[in-house]
C-alpha cells in the first residue's frame, strides 16, 4: 500500500515523515473469451495509488493456477511477455504496502496456496485484529497444503486456513473460515475455475462489483471497473460471499452486516474518480471544502490545494468563501516510488523534487493552502517554508479533515499514537509547530455531514478513538491506548 499522509503520494524522499500507508488495491475478473490478466493489468494500474510496493497477478484458464509477481509498481512488473503467459478467462490481482508482514518478494501476493485436491489463490485488502487466535486455530489442525510453510502475514494465515482441510469444497472451506476472521478485510480469490469474493461484515475495506459484456469483475473501487469498460453494479455487501463460474453468480451472508466503512476514504484514500454509496468522491471532497470555509474562513487573497489530495477541497472552500482558486504549486508529476536512495543534498531539498510553489502566483499574497490531513507535520512544515520563500505575505493552513489522533489497525498504517502530531499538541500548537500564521481543521461533525453517510455506519476511529472491531493488547504497541483497548 503506498506510503501517503499529508497530502502526498510518498514521502521517500523524508526519512523523518511516516505518513499514513494506504490500503492494498485487488481485483478480479472472469470473462470467458478475454485475457483476464490484461484486463487484470489495466485494474491494478487504475489502483496503483493503494499499493506501490508490489503487484501480483493470478490466472487460470481452468487446468491450474499461474502466479507472477514481484517488487515495484503496476508498469514495472508486467510487461507483455509477463502478460502472455499468464493465459486463461480468470484472473485476480493485488497492488500492496505492507502493513502486516515486511516488505518483501515472498508477502507479495497473490498468495497461491494448495491441497491435494484444489488450489486457490488470494489477494487480501485490510488487516486482521485476531492474528494470535487464528494463528492457535491453524496449529489445532492438521493441514493438508502441499508444502506447508509458515505464515508471516495475517494474508497468508487466512491462505492457510482455506487450505487446512482438503476434504471440503472450496466454497464450503470459504465459508468456514470467514467468520473466525475479525478485522478488516476485502477478499478477491480464485481456484482453478471460480471467482470469489468476501467482505467482512463490517465493510470497512471497500469491494464493488462490475458486469462486462462477457463476465464480471471485483475490485476496490469503482475507478477500476471504467478502466476496463464494466459498468458498475452494487457494492459488495459487508457480511456477504460471492462466487462467479459457468454455472451463474452466486451470492450469501456468511455473516449480519454491521456497515462501518472507513471514513477516510473519503478524505484521501480514493480516487477522486470513485464513487462510494453512489456519491462521487469527488463531489464529497468538493463539499468538504465547502465545510471547511464555513467552520474555518480565513482572510486572504488565494485558495490554493496541496496537489493533488488538497484540490477538490480548495475548490469548495474558493467557491464557498469567494476567495479565488489559484494553483499555487507546480507538481512533478514523475516523482513516484524509486529505489534510488537520493544523497544528502537531494534529501535536504526535501519537497522541492515533487512540489515547487510558482513565485508568480504566491508572492505578496495572503495564502488559505488547503490539505487533507496532518500527520507528523513534517510536509506541512516543509510547505509553509516553501511558500514563505515564495514571498507569501501569509500562510493560513485549513485541513480538510480532523486532526489525526489514534493510529489505525484496519490497513492504514497510521503513525503511533506517540507520533501522531495531533495527539501531542493543541490546535495552537500545532500552528506554531508547523510555522503557519493560522490553523483550522474540518470537524468531525462537518466531515461526516460532508459524506451523507450516517454516523453509526462510518469508522472513523483514527479522529475519535471509537474503534467499531475488537483490538487485542497484543496488536498495541503505545502505552497511551492500554487502558482504552482493555475496554
Amino acid at each position: 500500500m503506498a506510503r501517503r499522509g499529508d497530502g502526498l503520494l510518498s514521502h521517500d524522499l523524508d526519512p523523518g515523515e511516516k505518513g499514513p500507508q494506504d490500503a492494498c488495491g485487488v481485483f478480479g475478473v472472469w470473462a470467458p473469451g478475454e485475457e483476464a490478466a490484461t484486463l487484470c493489468f489495466y485494474g491494478l494500474y487504475a489502483l496503483q495509488h493503494r499499493g506501490q510496493e508490489s503487484a501480483g497477478i493470478a490466472s487460470s484458464d481452468g487446468d491450474g493456477i499461474r502466479v507472477f509477481k514481484e517488487m515495484g509498481l503496476v508498469s514495472q512488473v508486467f510487461n507483455e511477455q509477463a502478460l502472455s503467459s499468464l493465459k486463461g478467462y480468470l484472473a485476480i490481482g493485488h497492488t500492496r504496502y505492507s502493513t502486516t508482514g515486511s516488505s518483501t518478494w515472498s508477502n507479495a501476493q497473490p498468495i497461491l496456496k494448495g491441497t491435494s485436491n484444489y488450489s486457490i489463490a488470494l489477494a487480501h485488502n485490510g488487516n486482521l485484529t485476531n492474528i494470535g487466535e487464528l494463528a492457535k486455530e491453524l496449529s489445532k489442525t492438521v493441514t493438508t497444503q502441499k508444502n506447508p510453510e509458515p505464515a508471516n502475514s495475517d494474508s497468508e494465515l487466512i491462505a492457510a486456513l482455506l487450505t487446512r482441510d482438503g476434504n471440503v469444497s472450496v466454497e464450503q472451506s470459504i465459508i468456514q473460515v470467514l467468520p473466525l476472521l475479525e478485522g478488516a478485510f476485502s477478499l478477491a480469490l480464485m481456484d482453478e475455475e471460480t471467482l470469489y469474493a468476501a467482505r467482512d461484515r463490517n465493510g470497512i475495506r471497500p469491494l464493488v462489483i462490475g458486469k462486462l459484456k462477457s463476465g464480471w469483475v471485483v475490485a476496490s473501487e469503482t475507478a477500476a471497473l471504467d478502466i476496463v469498460g464494466a459498468s458498475f453494479v452494487r457494492e459488495v455487501e459487508p457480511g456477504e460471499f460471492i462466487s462467479i463460474n459457468q454455472e451463474g453468480f452466486k451470492t450469501q451472508k456468511w455473516a449480519p452486516a454491521e456497515p462501518k466503512g472507513c471514513i477516510f476514504e473519503y478524505v484521501y484514500l480514493a480516487r477522486p474518480d470513485t464513487a462510494i454509496a453512489g456519491v462521487g468522491v469527488h463531489k464529497t471532497r468538493v463539499e468538504i471544502g465547502r465545510q471547511l470555509a464555513r467552520e474555518c474562513p480565513a482572510d486572504a487573497d488565494l485558495v490554493i490545494p496541496v496537489p493533488e489530495s488538497g484540490t477538490p477541497a480548495a475548490i469548495g472552500y474558493s467557491r464557498e468563501s469567494k476567495i479565488p482558486y489559484a494553483l499555487g504549486f507546480v507538481k512533478n508529476s514523475y516523482v513516484g516510488r524509486t529505489f534510488i536512495q537520493p544523497s544528502q543534498t537531494i534529501r535536504q531539498l526535501g519537497l522541492r523534487l515533487k512540489l515547487n510553489p510558482l513565485v508568480d502566483v504566491v508572492a505578496g499574497k495572503k495564502i488559505v493552502v488547503v490539505d487533507d490531513s496532518i500527520v507528523r507535520g513534517n510536509t506541512q512544515r516543509a510547505i509553509v517554508k516553501m511558500l514563505r520563500e515564495a514571498g507569501a505575505r501569509e500562510i493560513h493552513v485549513r485541513i480538510s479533515s480532523p486532526p489525526v489522533k489514534w493510529p489505525c489497525f484496519y490497513g492504514i498504517d497510521f503513525a503511533t499514537k506517540a507520533e501522531l502530531i495531533g495527539a501531542g499538541l493543541d490546535l495552537n500548537e500545532i500552528r506554531r509547530s508547523i510555522g503557519a500564521d493560522s490553523l483550522g481543521y474540518l470537524s468531525i461533525e462537518g466531515l461526516i455531514t460532508a459524506t451523507t453517510i450516517e454516523e453509526s455506519a462510518l469508522c472513523t476511529a483514527c479522529f475519535t478513538g471509537k474503534y467499531p472491531v475488537r483490538i487485542p493488547i497484543s496488536l498495541n504497541h503505545d502505552q497511551q491506548l492500554l487502558p482504552f483497548l482493555e475496554n
